[in-house]
């Protein structure tokens, strides 16, 4: 355990205080919802129905309960514009555009090795039958 006052590093696997919490916020940027949220939001802001729409399949306490959680985890900011009917739309904080940035470079390497990868896994499958 450090010294009060010395700075944790994430990879200080004997903390396991750190461990558990660097764990729990991984599983919650890690979620699939999250995922898409934070890349479907990463050109500009959107309304709740617009987002909804560009997710496809997502339920809508679905999309309510993640950009909730991004809410409160400060990656998302919520506005709302008082009309009839209220218009609410959602945007990246400066943190979220922080993760932005690595799911971006993410999905990059993903599409980029996607036919290097179905073509290991085929090798793979073929070696194991």
């Amino acid at each position: 355990m450090p010294q009060e006052g010395t700075p944790m590093k994430p990879y200080d696997t004997q903390d396991t205080g750190s461990c558990r919490r660097i764990s729990a916020m991984l599983s919650r940027i890690g979620d699939k919802w999250t995922l898409l949220i934070v890349r479907a939001l990463g050109p500009g802001p959107m309304r709740f129905n617009a987002l909804r729409r560009e997710l496809g399949s997502i339920s809508q306490k679905m999309l309510t309960q993640t950009l909730r959680n991004l809410e409160r985890d400060g990656l998302v900011s919520r506005t709302v514009t008082p009309s009839t009917p209220p218009q609410v739309e959602y945007a990246l904080t400066e943190m979220g555009h922080d993760l932005f940035r690595p799911i971006a470079a993410l999905a990059e390497w993903t599409w980029t090795h996607a036919d290097a990868i179905d073509a290991s896994r085929t090798a793979y499958d073929a070696r194991r039958a």
